[in-house]
This record gives C-alpha cells, sequence and structure tokens, in this order.
C-alpha cells in the first residue's frame, strides 16, 4: 500500500531525511540525470535545499533542523513532480549553477550544463594570450550561461551572444540583469553568424545542437523536457557546426580561436573530416566532445569546410 504525504511528513522530519529520502525515491524510479547534476544525491540535496531557501554549499550542523509541515509539503511537491513527470530538477527550481555562477532557466532554454565552463575558468589558458583578448562571441547562447561567465572572466572584453531562438534571448536577457550585465554583453537574434554585424573576434565559442535525429528519439525523457531546437541538428547532428566551420573564418581574428562543443557527434565529425587537425581537449572535471582551432587552422580549411556544405 502506498504511503500517503501526510504519513511521511509525520516520519520525515529534517531536511538530512528528505535528501536520503528524495535519493531512495529517484534511484527506484530510474531518473535520469545530467541537467547540472550527475547522481540522485546531487539531485535529492539541490530540490531540498532550493525549497528551504538555503544554499548549496550549506554546513552539516543545518540538515538536521527539523522543518515545518509547510516546508515538507512543498518538498514532497517537487519530489513527485521530479519522479511523475521527469522533468530536470533545474526547470523545477527555476535555476541551476554554470561555471560556479547561479542563473535562471526555465524550459525556453537548455539546461547549462557545458565542460566549456572549465575552460572559462582557465580563461582558455594556454590556447589564448589572455591579456590580449579583447572581443569574444558565443554563438547558440541560451541561456546566456557561457556569454556572462566570459564577460565576467574578461571584464574588458566586448562580448557578443547570439541565437536563433527569441525565447531564448529573452531568458539570456533576464540572466544579464541578473549579473548586472545589461550594458555589457550584446544580444544578437541570428541563425549563427547571419545576422551577426561585420567584427573579428579573439574567441569564437559555441555549445550549438549536435544531436542527430536518431539519437535525440532515443534520448532518456527528461532531455525531452527541453527545447528540441537546441538539441536537434539534422540526421548527422553535424548541420551547424559544419555551417560555423564554414563561416568562421570571416569573423576571426589573425591568432583567434574557435572553441566548439560537438558532444557525441566527435567521432562523426572526425570521421567526415579526417585531414583536420581538430584538437580535442580534455576537462578534469569530466565532460568531452569539444574541439578548439586556431584562426590559422581555420582559414587553412576554408575550402573543405565549404565543401560539406554542398
Amino acid at each position: 500500500m502506498q504511503t500517503s504525504n501526510t504519513e511521511i511528513s509525520a516520519t520525515l522530519t529534517t531536511a538530512r531525511d528528505y535528501i536520503r529520502w528524495a535519493t531512495s525515491r529517484f534511484n527506484a524510479a530510474q531518473l535520469h540525470f545530467g541537467h547540472g547534476s550527475l547522481t540522485a544525491l546531487d539531485e535529492a540535496a539541490a530540490l531540498v535545499l532550493h525549497t528551504l531557501h538555503l544554499p548549496y554549499d550549506l554546513t552539516d550542523t543545518y540538515l538536521s533542523a527539523v522543518l515545518t509541515l509547510q516546508e515538507r509539503h512543498a518538498i514532497l511537491g517537487l519530489i513527485e513532480r521530479r519522479i511523475n513527470q521527469r522533468i530536470p530538477a533545474a526547470y523545477l527550481t527555476r535555476e541551476t549553477l554554470f561555471a560556479g555562477l547561479l542563473f535562471y532557466v526555465d524550459e525556453r532554454v537548455l539546461v547549462p550544463r557545458s565542460p566549456i565552463a572549465e575552460l572559462i575558468a582557465q580563461r582558455f589558458s594556454p590556447w589564448i594570450y589572455t591579456a590580449g583578448v579583447a572581443s569574444i562571441l558565443d554563438l547558440c547562447t541560451g541561456s546566456g550561461c557561457i556569454a556572462i561567465a566570459c564577460a565576467l572572466a574578461f571584464p574588458a572584453a566586448e562580448v557578443d551572444a547570439a541565437d536563433i531562438s527569441e525565447d531564448a534571448l529573452a531568458v539570456a536577457e533576464i540572466n544579464l540583469a541578473k549579473h548586472q550585465l545589461e550594458n555589457s554583453v550584446g544580444l544578437y537574434q541570428s541563425d549563427l553568424f547571419c545576422d551577426i554585424p561585420p567584427h573579428r573576434y579573439d574567441i569564437i565559442v559555441s555549445n550549438p545542437p549536435y544531436v542527430s535525429l536518431d539519437e535525440w528519439r532515443n534520448l532518456p525523457a527528461e532531455f525531452h523536457a527541453e527545447p528540441a531546437l537546441g538539441l536537434k541538428a539534422g540526421e548527422s547532428g553535424l548541420e551547424l557546426v559544419l555551417r560555423i566551420l564554414a563561416d568562421a573564418d570571416d569573423f576571426l581574428t589573425e591568432h583567434g580561436i574557435l572553441v566548439v562543443e560537438v558532444g557525441s557527434s566527435a567521432q562523426t565529425l572526425q570521421d567526415l573530416l579526417p585531414d583536420v587537425p581538430f584538437c580535442w581537449l580534455d576537462f578534469a572535471h569530466g565532460g568531452d566532445g569539444v574541439f578548439l582551432l586556431t584562426a590559422a587552422q581555420v582559414s587553412r580549411y576554408h575550402e573543405t569546410f565549404l565543401s560539406t556544405l554542398d
């Protein structure tokens, strides 16, 4: 017989109780994680602490505090929604961490989770002379997380961000205001480079859609809660990536770099362009499928990239 929420709330009294119980429920329900948290425990802690309006780095001492009945029922409601609707936790809390920063998110954008955050924290060193970075472009910006993290990492640089989705740009505007960068980051509604004013950037960074149609159809339910526009990229998953490669030569400075996440389509890209010396980056905190090319390499293989669009 199923235990009612009233019975549960009478038995479980502390934040620690609810984190443990939610973890067990999530594991039993075989939820999928990967939208900002990697384990059931991490996600349970995030949901409980958010509901209690407590910081994510709360010390263990407070986890033993007894919760009010109202708090217990609010936590139970979120846990049930996470299980029954397979909604990523970030959409339930309307927030997520990226590059150590808190961002607003909702169903209009993908949940930020790119390993590119690690590159930004390193200021793209040693791939570029940090002090010489004057301009950065973030293509397919979504929530604006990469552009905002770059603007804070390179306060002297001009940062632009572009997305084809008007809805995504509306979320990016919320996050620019949240981080007080409304006047520091330029937003453009653009299909990749199409409506970007002529300009050359020291860093072009992008986490574009790169999921093939077959892969997208087989993704766990949590991914189908996200906008398909931010995931699907044609039969091969390379539809947008190849366009970025073909056009980047017109937008990079002489010593600039192009950094693009292609995730699960990395091998497909390498097989398609076996002669291109993609530098596949390693990440200390996990993640893969991110390549880097210098401006010289982008220029050298420009005709090759163009040929893939025929």
